[in-house]
């Protein structure tokens, strides 16, 4: 059986400091908070074939983040003179939230970077307005990454559902043509190669007249699948000199996320934006509390993070 139809052997991803083999687990040092996350809560409009956190119109598990929420964290990124640098805003969809317009302009109003992930569908088409006031006042320092999984409206289609294409690619257009700073997400769910992808891309945003660069690893970001289930290796201490990697290079050691979590009296901060229901990546309520070292024990940190060599922030 190959690696890829093989399901995970339960044995892994147990102990938070040793592998199922006895090897001493790799852990990840936060070496400077550069990115902070909050997920504005986990309802979307869409329900996608595989969505790493199960957004849904229906999963509330995720409860919506308050403008007062993410007032508290910029303020102790502040008090406590962190290196914070961008703010970035994940869902669900976070044009569903009602505070995100608020939200954002509190963020560029104290100088720091947004980038806001969104599918550019009719929640993000409600907030036109209001997304061209915050331009024109914040400039590029506002960043919308819109999520496009394939080049071809079929393959995009068989992920987000029916009809998903068209609204997005209007909504891509109308950032494009209003001079928005612009990225894209894409995933890397076909057999076609790193280089045949973002070739595909070219060639659609050439059509579209959108000013995105397909070869810039940045502006197209192309995401490995995941699957918690697949069989991936731990990530032990020694794997950092095989895989000639850095653990400075992995998101945790740079980035932190906020979630409130459903009925929860207050946000927590997380290790990671890929695992918000796991409680072994909850690591406090302030950012303070959140800066511990986080064990590599679960199987995104390898097939993402380590071997997938993906990262979510610019």
């Amino acid at each position: 059986m190959d690696q890829i139809s093989a399901r995970l052997n339960p044995a892994k991803f147990r102990d938070p400091f040793a592998t199922a083999t006895g090897e001493t687990r790799a852990t990840v040092t936060l070496r400077s908070l550069d990115t902070l996350w909050f997920n504005t809560g986990t309802l979307c409009n869409l329900t996608c074939a595989n969505c790493y956190i199960e957004s849904s119109p229906r999963n509330d598990r995720l409860d919506w983040l308050s403008v007062d929420d993410v007032r508290g964290y910029l303020d102790e990124i502040a008090r406590d003179n962190l290196p914070t640098r961008l703010i970035g805003f994940t869902g669900g969809e976070p044009f569903m939230n009602r505070d995100i317009i608020a939200m954002l302009d509190l963020t560029l109003s104290r100088g720091l970077q947004a980038l806001v992930l969104t599918n550019a569908m009719q929640p993000m088409r409600k907030s036109r307005a209001a997304l061209l006031d915050l331009k024109d006042r914040h400039g590029a320092r506002l960043t919308i990454r819109v999520s496009l999984d394939h080049h071809t409206r079929a393959i995009h289609e068989a992920e987000r559902g029916r009809r998903s294409w068209a609204p997005t690619i209007d909504g891509l257009v109308w950032l494009a043509n209003n001079g928005f700073s612009l990225d894209v997400a894409g995933r890397r769910f076909t057999a076609e190669t790193e280089d045949q992808l973002r070739a595909g891309y070219a060639r659609l945003f050439a059509v579209l007249g959108v000013a995105v660069n397909a070869h810039d690893p940045v502006r197209l970001m192309l995401f490995p699948e995941m699957d918690p289930g697949r069989d991936v290796p731990e990530i032990t201490t020694s794997c950092w000199g095989i895989l000639h990697k850095s653990p400075d290079d992995v998101m945790c050691a740079s980035a932190r996320m906020v979630v409130k979590r459903k009925n929860a009296a207050a946000p927590a901060v997380l290790a990671c934006t890929l695992i918000p229901y796991d409680p072994r990546f909850e690591l406090g309520q302030t950012l303070r509390e959140a800066s511990g070292a986080v064990p590599l024990n679960h199987p995104y940190c390898a097939s993402f993070c380590v071997l997938g060599g993906a990262a979510c922030s610019r």
